[in-house]
C-alpha cells in the first residue's frame, strides 16, 4: 500500500495513523491481515492497537470511511446502482444494508435530497454572533456560528429536499439555552442528535462534562476516555464537532494553554472563554 512506510512504525499510534491513511486511500475497510501485514505486525496487536488509540476496529475505521464516500457518490451519480460500485461495494443489498444504516435513511431517499426528512430550525443573535439550531425529533443535529445567510445556505446544502422548517416559537427553549451558552452563563442541558464512531461519542460525552469555566488539553481529554495515546484522534473529534455550544469543544486547548484552531474562529473561542472564566 502506497501510504504504508517501508519503515515499521514503532509505536501504536503510528501503526494506527498508518492504517487509517492506507484505508483513507483505499476508500474503504482493508483486511486486517494485508494491514498487519504491510505495517510488520500481527493482526491482533493491530487491532489492540485500534482499541487503545482510537477505541473502534479497524473495520469499523474503515466502514466510516466508505460512508464518507458513500455521501459523496450519492451527491454525484445519476443513479443508486452507479453509487453502489463507486462507494466500493460489491453488491447492492450490502450497499443498501449498510450505507442505510449508516446514512439514517435509504440510499435512495438521501440521493433525492431526503424529502421525507423534517428538521426545524431556528436563528438567534447571541454574544458571539448569529447562531442557527437545527433540530430532529430526537434533538440538536446541528449548531453553528457565523452569519445568518451563510449559515441558512449551509444547513440546506446536505439534504436540499429535507422539510427544514423554521419555527422559532418551537425552538424557543433552545434558543434561550443556547444565547446563555454563548454568554458563558449556566444553561439547562441540550439533548443531541448527531452521529459519529464509538471513539467521537466518547470524545463528545467527555467535553459535555467539562464544567463552564474550566478548560482540558487534548491530552487530558485523551486520559479521561481511557486512551492516553489517541491525543491527534481527539482533536480531530473535537474538530468533527457538529453541535457547538451544547458540545463545548471551545473548553479545549493545547497542553502549553495556547488556543488551538476552532472550526468557528478562535476570536469566538476566545470569547466564550472569557465569559465562562469571568
Amino acid at each position: 500500500m502506497s501510504s504504508m512506510t517501508a519503515l515499521a512504525p514503532s509505536t501504536a499510534s503510528a501503526r494506527v495513523a498508518a492504517a487509517c491513511d492506507a484505508m483513507t486511500e483505499a476508500g474503504g475497510p482493508v483486511p486486517i491481515g494485508d494491514l498487519a501485514r504491510d505495517l510488520h505486525c500481527s493482526s491482533r496487536q493491530l487491532q489492540r492497537d485500534f482499541a487503545d488509540v482510537l477505541g473502534v476496529t479497524p473495520r469499523q475505521f474503515g466502514q466510516a470511511v466508505r460512508t464518507d464516500r458513500t455521501r459523496a457518490a450519492l451527491r454525484s451519480s445519476d443513479s443508486v446502482l452507479d453509487a453502489a460500485f463507486s462507494a466500493g461495494y460489491g453488491s447492492v443489498r450490502g450497499f443498501y444494508e449498510e450505507a442505510a444504516r449508516r446514512l439514517g435513511m435509504t440510499p435512495s431517499s438521501y440521493v433525492a435530497g431526503a424529502p421525507e426528512q423534517v428538521l426545524v430550525w431556528s436563528v438567534a443573535s447571541t454574544d458571539v454572533g448569529d447562531v442557527i439550531a437545527v433540530a430532529s425529533p430526537r434533538g440538536l443535529a446541528a449548531v453553528r456560528i457565523g452569519r445568518e445567510q451563510d449559515l441558512v445556505r449551509d444547513i440546506a446544502t446536505e439534504f436540499p429536499l429535507a422539510r427544514l422548517e423554521r419555527d422559532d416559537l418551537a425552538m424557543a427553549d433552545v434558543m434561550a439555552a443556547l444565547r446563555l451558552l454563548a454568554a458563558g452563563r449556566p444553561a439547562p442541558e441540550l439533548p443531541v442528535d448527531v452521529s459519529g464512531t464509538a471513539f467521537q461519542a466518547r470524545v463528545w460525552d467527555a467535553l459535555r462534562e467539562i464544567p463552564p469555566g474550566e478548560t482540558r488539553t487534548y491530552t487530558e481529554v485523551a486520559t479521561a476516555i481511557g486512551s492516553p495515546a489517541s491525543v491527534r484522534a481527539v482533536a480531530r473529534a473535537c474538530a468533527t464537532n457538529k453541535v457547538a455550544l451544547a458540545i463545548p469543544c471551545h473548553r479545549v486547548i493545547r497542553s502549553d494553554g495556547s488556543l488551538a484552531g476552532y472550526r468557528w474562529g478562535l476570536s469566538v473561542k476566545r470569547s466564550l472563554l472569557a465569559s465562562e472564566s469571568g
